[in-house]
């Protein structure tokens, strides 16, 4: 007999809070925090360890806000590109010329799916340096570049077409993607989602300190890139909570609304992975389809199972002592299995 909501919740923040706790305590970084919920029932948190030395005695919890890097794709970047579908101001399937006339090629070539999917065939190293002082909007650059692939033919990770996403938001929506952001996140309560820079306090989870001897990320992205341009991303550049990430999910899982609808267009596989797993308009999606996710490089990941209307949130900030992929490995694949059917 399945669990009961709650005991479901409870149960689950527990084993995974064992897990992360394990990471804290073998030094691998400062701490995390965690949070398992259903939408219309109730939500258990763990959290681990310490926000960060520099944070002197303060422990995280759900409220403590971490660089959300690369769910900045779900968080901000995939909304609003689907308020624009919804507005008939952009056609998903449509080459990007038809909104945007003015783009050159191969880019103007390219479709909002295939962007949105990792299957544009984009360049896979980001290094937006080399943009520096040439006088010419960087969307220009990134769609004038070659392609590495045949557009539609592989799944390809990259930043690129979601930072080319969010240069052209603006034109399509009528105000700058911090604005247009910030309305989205107001409108579905969550007070602590906020582009930065943010000022450094006990409250929020610095990252990774680059050079000995030099100031530690704290309230800017973690993300080169997104730093490049201003802390202000398509790609990275948003902090959060637990607590705004879980009420993000509760709207996603929700039962009707444009949200929820985007999301349900959204989690259907566009492209495999690998075994198993397929890509969406920008969620990874199980080959059952029974969870959607995205993770975040520095440390974060939120998990949707929309058929039982669990979730669960993982925020830390892994990168504290510099990435290893394998220090949140076990904890992700703990997490993802906990949504599975059987799990």
């Amino acid at each position: 007999m399945p669990a009961e909501p709650q005991e479901w919740a409870d149960a689950t923040a527990a084993a995974l809070g064992a897990a992360l706790g394990a990471a804290v305590d073998d030094g691998q970084f400062p701490g995390g925090v965690l949070v398992a919920g259903q939408i219309g029932a109730g939500r258990a948190v763990a959290a681990c360890g310490t926000v960060a030395p520099e944070c002197g005695a303060a422990r995280p919890d759900e409220h403590t806000r971490y660089d959300l890097a690369s769910l900045t794709k779900v968080l901000a970047t995939w909304p609003l590109i689907g308020t624009a579908v919804r507005a008939g101001l952009l056609d998903l399937d449509a080459p990007l010329h038809a909104a945007f006339p003015q783009l050159p090629s191969p880019g103007r070539e390219l479709t909002t799916a295939q962007l949105l999917s990792h299957t544009a065939g984009l360049l896979p190293r980001t290094g937006l340096a080399r943009y520096e002082h040439t006088g010419r909007p960087l969307v220009e650059h990134l769609c004038a570049e070659p392609l590495v692939s045949a557009p539609g033919a592989h799944h390809r990770y990259v930043d690129r077409g979601f930072i080319l996403l969010g240069l052209l938001l603006p034109d399509l929506l009528g105000h700058p993607l911090p604005a247009l952001a910030d309305t989205l996140w107001r409108g579905l309560g969550l007070t602590a989602t906020a582009y930065g820079p943010l000022p450094r306090d006990p409250g929020l989870a610095p990252t990774e300190q680059r050079l000995l001897g030099a100031p530690r990320t704290w309230g800017v992205p973690h993300d080169p890139s997104a730093a490049l341009l201003g802390g202000v991303a398509g790609h990275a550049g948003v902090f959060s909570s637990a607590a705004d990430l879980a009420a993000y999910a509760e709207h996603l899982l929700g039962a009707d609304g444009p949200l929820p609808q985007w999301f349900a267009l959204s989690r259907r596989p566009r492209t495999a992975v690998e075994p198993g797993l397929h890509r969406g308009l920008a969620w990874l999606v199980t080959a059952d389809g029974s969870v959607a996710y995205h993770h975040g490089f520095t440390g974060t990941s939120l998990y949707l199972a929309p058929r039982t209307g669990r979730y669960l949130v993982l925020c830390t900030n892994a990168v504290y002592h510099g990435w290893d992929r394998a220090r949140l490995a076990p904890l992700r694949a703990l997490a993802l299995r906990s949504l599975l059917p059987g799990g």
